[in-house]
């Protein structure tokens, strides 16, 4: 007797990502121009790409809502700062942490939702486009993939309202920049297409070359690993397979050379009383009465007393 495997139904094509990704690069492209160029615009393009890609993405999106690594203190500031996220037009924070989540449960495997392993431009920006059956985001998929947040009536309105965000940006902008000198377009282009752009594909690099180059301290079941170039692009989110083997660490950096400007602005943000309950990895020495635990990613190759990394959950 033979077993038939159904076939998966082809991905279908989301016109409204297609359209919107493919409008922001067509419009960037006019920062070629020379008469749209200023000083003041590619400060605010770097600026914002910071602030609305580190910081809104990076900090928030990824190491607060998907892993909890730490809390806000208030609880409220959580809001505002997840408004920030949206400006990234990476879509809302519950369908980005569902995705993401789903990501780590099945990392490279056929569930993955972005694995490499079907391709780079799959992984990289293909998957957003080209919508698998089980994937779209639909109630019963928030509620498998991201409770907390779905039940979260503030976090539900900021889901269905994100693309008011970062048009909302563009439109400041535009009016700021007219104001300041006549230079409306020109941040607008800069700061809010070019800039656009600039935090997809350095955030995207985590999904696709972070899975295919680069070298792995720790052993995970995925394809992982620690990418230096990504990681000054993405403000440490390129140590990634440091951040597969602790998924919940609000550090991503673990060795002293794996610089982690996102786990910097966390651990100063805990210093003015802002964030607090911030989860790291402990070292514990390797010892003859101290052995490495089983199933416990650890540093290889292993040196006598440099000890392991142990998740503080």
């Amino acid at each position: 007797m033979t077993t038939t495997i159904a076939a998966q139904p082809a991905p279908k094509v989301s016109w409204v990502s297609v359209l919107y990704i493919g409008g922001i690069h067509v419009a960037a492209l006019a920062a070629a121009y020379w008469g749209f160029f200023s000083w003041s615009g590619l400060f605010l393009c770097l600026f914002l790409h910071w602030l609305t890609g580190g910081v809104g993405i990076c900090l928030i999106y990824h190491r607060l809502l998907t892993h909890r690594s730490f809390a806000f203190r208030p609880k409220w500031l959580e809001y505002p700062f997840t408004m920030l996220g949206c400006m990234a037009s990476e879509g809302g924070p519950i369908g980005w942490v569902s995705d993401h989540r789903r990501h780590h449960a099945h990392s490279d495997g056929e569930l993955d939702v972005h694995s490499p392993n079907k391709s780079f431009f799959w992984a990289h920006m293909g998957w957003f486009m080209l919508i698998e059956e089980d994937t779209h985001h639909t109630p019963e998929y928030f509620e498998r993939w991201c409770p907390d947040l779905y039940r979260d009536p503030v976090h539900r309105f900021i889901e269905k309202t994100f693309i008011l965000y970062p048009l909302a940006l563009f439109l400041a902008l535009y009016v700021a920049g007219q104001w300041y000198g006549g230079l409306g377009m020109s941040w607008l282009i800069w700061a809010g297409f070019v800039r656009t752009v600039f935090v997809w594909h350095t955030t995207w690099l985590v999904n696709s070359a972070t899975h295919l180059w680069g070298y792995r301290s720790h052993t995970t079941r995925d394809d992982s690993t620690n990418l230096w170039w990504v990681a000054l692009l993405t403000y440490g989110e390129g140590w990634h397979n440091n951040h597969h083997a602790f998924q919940t660490s609000a550090r991503h950096g673990l060795s002293w050379w794996e610089i982690d400007p996102t786990y910097i602005t966390i651990r100063l943000m805990q210093l003015v009383g802002l964030t607090y309950n911030v989860k790291l990895p402990k070292i514990r020495p390797v010892t003859a009465t101290n052995p490495p635990l089983v199933n416990v990613p650890t540093i290889s190759p292993a040196k006598p007393g440099f000890g392991r990394l142990e998740e503080v959950v």
